[in-house]
């Protein structure tokens, strides 16, 4: 896919994200939309190939439509239980991006019951457990990764976990060994990535740096790995650098964010931030839609807006589905913005529930 490159000239930025276009009459073309693919598929195999080819297209723009438009292509299959693996696999990946993670799971349990050779379906399970916070379950979800055959990733998966709970040196060692047995980019942008945020939660900010550029080197449209490395240069008041890690990346609500919040005050920061306004906006006509933003809304109101009290609104309500240390450490900042004594409580024991160790945490209590 074309991806749209986000150039930082004033003239070109303010062009990009003008004013919205108020239309004149019902006959004014506004927007020409390619057609739809017809969601008819010829066989279930057609139906998961082109559900996965919608979803990854979801993740790269940041756009949810084709990720609805998965599910839609999906549907006839959604409640049967026997449905063929690859279809279980595509519903779950739609619904985890559309932060529908409950039937994600059930899926997913279903699907190794019935099959406990199934490695990516385990390491799937891992992963939803792991981003909600249940450490344990995604351990038992490893080790299915490893009984399935799939070893390297059984390794990095448990690693990941270890490095989680603080056991920095023991996941370091474990995904080293695991990078340097990796033969495609994918994995190794994947574990150098993992290496890196481990090096951040380590509080190693210049070694993360070096593991977040090497998965870039390995992956260059590796979106994760851009995010990730942004975050850290604007945290370090890098915020030119962390624009030019982030050109060529789509426009997504996620990119946009760290546009403006790497120089909030200049025509690219306040172009992006008031594009970011309108999609908030468009985005609260709908039923729903608030809990999959709510991350980039605390962000934002944190970051852009300096609006403590709605950081802390938006950072409560992304708990309640994900529990990454960036959304737990989105939550101690925002409480602690906000001065609110009862929010951070809850951070408190909600790390602890978890048994996350991070050093950027660590040195907000």
């Amino acid at each position: 896919m074309t991806r749209l490159l986000f150039l930082l000239a004033s003239m070109v930025c303010a062009a990009a994200f003008a004013a919205p276009l108020q239309p004149t009459s019902d006959d004014q073309v506004i927007e020409r939309l390619p057609p739809a693919a017809p969601l008819a598929a010829t066989s279930s195999t057609d139906a998961a190939s082109r559900a996965l080819a919608l979803v990854a297209h979801a993740r790269r723009t940041g756009d949810p439509r084709p990720a609805g438009q998965a599910l839609a292509l999906l549907a006839p299959w959604r409640h049967d239980r026997n449905a063929d693996a690859s279809i279980v696999l595509a519903l779950a990946q739609a619904e985890q991006h559309l932060h529908d993670f409950t039937p994600a799971l059930d899926r997913l349990q279903s699907l190794v019951a019935r099959d406990p050779s199934h490695a990516q379906a385990w390491l799937m399970l891992a992963t939803l457990h792991r981003l909600q916070g249940r450490y344990a379950a995604s351990d038992a979800a490893c080790a299915g990764v490893a009984r399935a055959g799939a070893a390297l990733h059984a390794a990095a998966c448990h690693a990941e976990n270890d490095a989680l709970r603080g056991r920095h040196e023991q996941a370091r060692a474990s995904l080293q060994r695991t990078r340097a047995a990796a033969r495609d980019a994918a994995t190794q942008a994947w574990l150098w990535t993992t290496l890196a945020e481990l090096e951040l939660r380590a509080g190693r900010d210049d070694d993360a740096a070096a593991a977040f550029r090497a998965a870039l080197r390995a992956q260059p449209d590796d979106g994760y790995a851009a995010l990730a490395l942004a975050d850290l240069l604007i945290a370090r008041e890098q915020g030119s650098e962390a624009r030019r890690v982030l050109q060529g990346q789509p426009d997504s609500d996620a990119v946009l964010l760290r546009i403006a919040a790497a120089e909030p005050t200049d025509a690219a920061g306040r172009a992006a931030a008031d594009e970011l306004r309108r999609r908030f906006a468009q985005a609260d006509l709908r039923p729903g839609a608030a809990a999959p933003h709510a991350r980039e809304r605390a962000m934002f109101a944190l970051q852009v807006e300096r609006d403590a009290a709605a950081a802390l609104r938006h950072a409560r309500i992304n708990v309640q589905t994900q529990r990454e240390p960036l959304d737990l450490l989105l939550l101690v900042r925002s409480a602690r913005a906000a001065g609110d004594a009862q929010a951070a409580a809850q951070a408190r024991s909600l790390i602890q529930e978890t048994g996350l160790e991070d050093h950027r945490l660590a040195s907000l209590r």
